[in-house]
């Protein structure tokens, strides 16, 4: 029988100032931006870029390819989504079957919610639970699955 340990922490990030983290967490190769909040048990993989004062509650999973603007607020729980099963199974570890999401700025995300690979612009709000199908190019009041315009 062969076990594989791996500890969770925080590696290889760059912190770009005054970031409060809550551990535990499993944060890497990322870039956190100056005065963000991390709450605990958050994982941020590597080549995400969170902008600055924004704040990221606890439970919450940013998978590569993410993207988050600045004055932003994730909700607790909220996943965000890189493969789609596109061909109906695990895009697995390549990467070319991969898609990214991009969060303007000032977007707030409620709690619970799902953000599949979509681009949403700058001063949206997602109501919590909604699921994200689709890119959102108007400001506005989002939410539902998958999310409709209030």
């Amino acid at each position: 029988m062969k076990i594989i340990k791996n500890r969770s922490g925080i590696k290889n990030v760059t912190f770009r100032g005054n970031v409060e983290i809550i551990e535990p967490v499993n944060i890497y190769g990322c870039d956190i931006g100056e005065n963000c909040f991390i709450g605990p048990f958050v994982e941020i993989q590597q080549n995400v870029t969170i902008g600055k004062n924004t704040r990221i509650q606890s439970h919450s999973f940013l998978c590569e390819m993410t993207s988050v603007g600045e004055d932003c607020f994730i909700g607790h729980g909220v996943m965000f989504i890189n493969d789609v099963f596109k061909e109906g199974k695990l895009a697995g570890g390549d990467k070319s079957k991969w898609k990214p999401t991009k969060i303007g700025n000032k977007v707030l995300i409620g709690s619970n919610s799902t953000i599949l690979p979509v681009n949403i612009c700058d001063n949206v709000v997602i109501g919590a639970g909604s699921v994200v199908t689709k890119n959102i190019y108007e400001p506005g009041i989002y939410y539902g699955n998958p999310v409709i315009k209030k």
